[in-house]
């Protein structure tokens, strides 16, 4: 399903979002600029501020107020994108060069300060603590997560949950958050905005693990980065730790994935291994079970042309193939 007819009932309100992401990015230090908006230029699917409208337009028709909020978070994931680049050492996203790649690692890390800067001063003109509250206790998590990554590259012994917590908050949490932001700036009661909430965060796990499965097997145009580049970094995602158990040559893969030179040099090879293993089915049965979690949430929701678009999404993210 083409994006635009996923994001109907908000397709207005994505395009003045996606206006709005170059405007903020209103240095007058031209490299700045440059650097700052040259993965908005890349494209991207938009997927938090679409989110944050959407949960909006179950309680209202006007979503005006709610764009500043959309910007705001789009800018938060674009930053956290820079900022992963540098650190993974990546050269491509979204089928273009990284900032790192474009303009090194100094200049990534000033773009995505100032674009983390510049979100926040967004959310600032809500005037609302509650809103500042959780953000800033998500991108706590967030930071975590990334550390719980980095300490879990090549280590083959972890368990599922090790997994889970990982990829909660990499992805689930600002999926979350889009949702329960958007709900909250649109008055709309305390248990409903804990089932936008929820929705969000089953979806967005959902999302990871169909993420994580297509770095095994997506084409890699389609993608918009080389494929495989988990293996390459030492990341264990649900289909790799699914091979490490049942695989035959489970053994074999161990000593692979706790290799950082083999991971390299044999990522090709791991990834045959894994695909091989019906670990891409195991993680496929997961994404599933996280994606009718998030439909169930749904039940609280009034119905609408939103709604009905929030259960287009869990079907799309299913069947997606990049």
């Amino acid at each position: 399903m083409p994006k635009i007819e996923l994001f109907g009932p908000v397709s207005e309100e994505l395009e003045i979002v996606e206006a709005e992401l170059s405007k903020n990015i209103n240095t007058r230090l031209d490299l700045l600029r440059k650097a700052s908006t040259h993965l908005i230029a890349a494209g991207g699917k938009r997927l938090r501020p679409a989110f944050a409208l959407l949960a909006a337009r179950v309680y209202q028709k006007d979503l005006g107020h709610v764009v500043p909020l959309a910007v705001a978070l789009e800018l938060i994931h674009m930053a956290s994108l820079v900022h992963d680049d540098v650190i993974d050492n990546s050269l491509t996203r979204r089928g273009t060069d990284t900032v790192k790649r474009a303009w090194g690692n100094r200049m990534s890390i000033y773009a995505g300060n100032y674009i983390l800067a510049r979100s926040l001063a967004l959310v600032a003109g809500y005037q609302r603590s509650d809103i500042v509250d959780v953000l800033a206790d998500a991108s706590m998590d967030i930071c975590e997560g990334e550390i719980i990554q980095m300490m879990s590259a090549y280590n083959v012994n972890l368990g599922l949950k090790n997994y889970l917590r990982r990829i909660e908050r990499k992805t689930a949490l600002l999926i979350s958050v889009s949702c329960q932001l958007g709900a909250m700036v649109s008055n709309a009661d305390e248990d409903e905005v804990r089932a936008v909430k929820n929705y969000g965060y089953y979806l967005g796990m959902a999302f990871q693990i169909t993420d994580d499965i297509l770095d095994f097997v997506a084409d890699e145009q389609a993608l918009g980065k080389p494929t495989g580049s988990d293996i390459r970094q030492g990341v264990i995602t649900l289909p790799a730790w699914y091979a490490l158990r049942c695989a035959p040559e489970k053994e074999e893969l161990a000593v692979l994935l706790s290799s950082p030179e083999a991971c390299k040099t044999d990522a090709e090879h791991i990834i045959d291994i894994v695909v091989n293993s019906d670990g891409i089915e195991y993680a496929y049965h997961v994404s599933q079970h996280f994606a009718r979690k998030a439909e169930k949430c749904l039940d609280m929701v009034p119905d609408g042309e939103a709604k009905e678009a929030f259960l287009n999404i869990s079907d799309f993210i299913l069947d997606r193939e990049f």
